[in-house]
């Protein structure tokens, strides 16, 4: 029986771990090093941090580094040992002894799945946690304003919540606007203003979970829009039950950059702005939920990119396979933003928009292998 992993297997795979793991750390450094270990070190000077706490920052700082460094490093190590290869000979020795390209790429692809496993891990855990992290380092955010509209089965708006200023579980000059049921060239009416100082999510009278509105200064409106009554309470509960859920979760994930959310909690996050009727940050979300799929299987296309732009003349100039790697990266990444703007604003879905990148790698790459003849 043939053996699975042979001495060629073992050394191929071992060559390219190798130049990987050293590009990876040559990404790794050249990213950390100009603004973020400056920043840290003035901080550590000024005593904002002490060395401890720097340190921290810089390790949990990694792995939003790490997700971007594993495609390249692989890009890269695949490049370079193959382009070693090809100037030694060894890849003409292995084609005269019959190993066809896809056996010569057999060890490479192995790798490339156990790096596109650690990619997708990264995204999906470490980055995430390392990101509480440092939040709890530099302290909680917030978010300037916040607004949450109860639509009705016609999609007409009931209320509106709109909050000033969220920060560690509480909420401070909440506006609360109550619509009538009447519309006048579709404009909503409202026959209610609610005005509190402060709010948080907790339970009503019944035990069922709410917004609770403190020192609440109550706008009667009357159908003409005019004030008929003016009141104050010192209580209000607003958006009772499943509503209070909903609007406090998404309220919570606006205030997160969508790499700081768990791939199950960015998944509820997404179905609930589909639920709310928030188009424009659905598409969006959903853009970035499946591009937790599609980017981390980029390592698999770029290692066999890096592999065919290994394959080179003796006399080929190195600097051109390099070029185009480099080049590919960074297509990749300017057009990411580009992608996202286009699911964002309905231009096309976002499958499209997250699979389209991938996609082309694939194309290319297609094309790439026939035009070598290999």
């Amino acid at each position: 029986m043939k053996r699975l992993f042979t001495v060629y297997d073992r050394y191929i795979f071992t060559q390219v771990l190798i130049t990987t793991i050293v590009a990876i750390l040559l990404f790794t450094i050249v990213w950390i090093a100009p603004e973020m270990l400056l920043s840290t070190i003035k901080k550590i000077l000024s005593h904002q941090y002490t060395v401890k706490t720097g340190v921290l920052v810089l390790v949990y700082e990694l792995p939003k580094i790490l997700g971007k460094a594993f495609p390249v490093g692989l890009l890269l190590g695949s490049l370079f040992t193959f382009d070693k290869l090809s100037k030694d000979s060894e890849l003409t020795i292995f084609r005269a002894v019959g190993m066809s390209f896809s056996r010569i790429l057999r060890p490479l692809l192995v790798l490339s799945f156990i790096v596109t496993y650690l990619c997708f891990l990264t995204y999906d855990k470490w980055i995430p946690y390392t990101c509480q992290k440092l939040q709890e380092i530099k302290g909680g955010s917030s978010l300037t304003q916040y607004i949450y509209t109860k639509k009705d089965e016609n999609n007409h708006p009931e209320q509106a919540v709109i909050v000033s200023r969220f920060f560690q579980g509480e909420m401070t000059n909440v506006i609360v606007l109550n619509f009538s049921k009447q519309v006048f060239d579709d404009l909503h009416g409202l026959n209610n203003i609610l005005v509190a100082e402060i709010g948080h999510k907790g339970l009503d009278t019944k035990g069922k979970p709410s917004w609770i509105l403190e020192n609440v200064t109550s706008y009667n409106i009357s159908e003409d829009g005019i004030f008929k009554q003016i009141t104050k309470k010192d209580k209000e509960y607003i958006l009772n039950g499943e509503d209070a859920e909903d609007a406090y979760t998404i309220m919570i994930n606006s205030t997160k950059r969508d790499r700081d959310i768990t791939n199950k909690d960015l998944k509820h996050y997404v179905d609930l702005l589909k639920k709310a009727n928030l188009d424009e940050d659905y598409r969006l979300m959903c853009n970035k939920y499946l591009q937790r799929f599609f980017h981390p299987f980029v390592c698999v296309l770029l290692a066999i990119l890096g592999c065919l732009l290994g394959f080179s003349k003796p006399r080929e100039q190195r600097l051109i396979g390099f070029t185009i790697a480099i080049g590919c990266i960074f297509v990749y990444y300017i057009t990411l933003p580009f992608f996202d703007l286009l699911a964002e604003k309905g231009v096309l879905p976002p499958l499209v928009t997250a699979a389209f990148p991938p996609f082309a790698f694939l194309c290319a790459i297609i094309a790439f292998y026939k035009s070598r003849d290999l």
